[in-house]
C-alpha cells in the first residue's frame, strides 16, 4: 500500500504543477494519469476509466475550494450567473454519471481521446471565442449547465474548458470568466462525486478502498500532493514562457490521446 501511494503522491504532484503554471483543469492530466497507474495495479480493464473519472471528479471537489476562494477575493466570480447555472450543473453533472456508468471503458476512452484532440487543438491554435451577446435567463442557462454538467462527468473534468468560452463568448471578461468557472467546477465536482459513489456502489470486484467508483488511496495521495504544489505551478507561471509552454502541452495531450486510441484499437 505503501508504494500504491507514493505512486498517487507522486500524481498529484504532477498534477498541480501543471494546473498552477498553466492553468488548466486537473482533470486533463489526472485522467489519464489515473489510467495508466491502474493499468499497472493491475485493475480490471472493464472499470478502470469508470475509477479514473470518478476519483478525478473528488479530487476536483478539493481543489475547486481554493481555487474559487481566491477568485472570488479578487471580485472575479460572478455568483449571479454561478446561481443561474448551478441547478443545470448539478442534473447534467448527475446525469452524465449515470450514462457513465452504463458505458464501456472502450467508450469512455474514446471519448474522453476526442475531448483531448479538442481542448490541445484549442491550446495549439489560441483561438477564442468572439464576445457577442449577454449572459441568457434561467431556462437556457439550465440547459447550458445540463450540456456541461453531462460532459464534464463523461470526462472527469470540472468544466473549465466548457465553460469559459461560453462566458467569454457572452461579453464576460476573460479573468472574470476564469473566476466564475473555478466556482462552477465546484458543484461539478460533488454531483460528480455523488454520481459515481452511487452508481458504483453495487459493483463487485472493485479494488479495496474503493468507495463506488471513487478510489480512496488515489484520492488521497492526489488532494494531499496537488494543493502543496500548485502554488508552485504559479510562481513559475510569473518566470516562464507560458504560452510556448502551453503548445508544448497541447503536443503532450495529443500524443497521451493517441496512446490512449491505440489502446483502444
Amino acid at each position: 500500500m505503501t508504494a500504491i501511494l507514493l505512486m498517487y503522491i507522486f500524481v498529484g504532484a504532477i498534477a498541480g504543477v501543471l494546473a498552477g503554471l498553466l492553468g488548466i483543469g486537473g482533470g486533463l492530466v489526472i485522467v489519464p494519469m489515473l489510467v495508466f497507474c491502474f493499468v499497472r495495479q493491475g485493475i480490471p480493464e472493464a472499470m478502470i476509466m469508470h475509477l479514473a473519472l470518478g476519483t478525478s471528479l473528488a479530487s476536483i471537489m478539493f481543489t475547486a475550494v481554493s481555487s474559487f476562494r481566491a477568485h472570488h477575493k479578487r471580485g472575479a466570480v460572478h455568483w449571479d450567473v454561478v446561481r443561474k447555472i448551478v441547478i443545470g450543473i448539478f442534473a447534467g453533472t448527475f446525469i452524465g454519471s449515470y450514462i457513465a456508468a452504463q458505458l464501456s471503458t472502450r467508450f469512455l476512452k474514446g471519448f474522453f481521446v476526442v475531448f483531448l484532440y479538442y481542448v490541445a487543438v484549442q491550446m495549439l491554435t489560441g483561438k477564442k471565442p468572439k464576445p457577442t451577446r449577454q449572459i441568457p435567463g434561467r431556462t437556457a442557462m439550465f440547459g447550458v449547465g445540463n450540456i456541461i454538467g453531462v460532459v464534464s462527468s463523461l470526462v472527469g473534468i470540472g468544466g473549465g474548458t466548457l465553460s469559459v468560452p461560453f462566458m467569454i463568448w457572452c461579453n464576460m471578461p476573460v479573468h472574470h470568466a476564469i473566476g466564475t468557472s473555478a466556482a462552477i467546477g465546484f458543484p461539478i465536482a460533488i454531483a460528480g462525486t455523488i454520481g459515481y459513489i452511487v452508481n458504483g456502489w453495487s459493483i463487485s470486484g472493485l479494488p479495496e478502498y474503493s468507495l463506488g467508483y471513487i478510489y480512496l488511496p488515489a484520492l488521497v495521495g492526489i488532494v494531499v500532493t496537488s494543493v502543496l504544489t500548485a502554488p508552485l505551478g504559479v510562481r513559475l507561471a510569473h518566470s516562464l514562457p507560458v504560452d510556448r509552454l502551453k503548445r508544448v502541452f497541447s503536443v503532450l495531450l495529443l500524443v497521451v490521446g493517441t496512446r490512449m486510441l491505440i489502446s483502444i484499437i
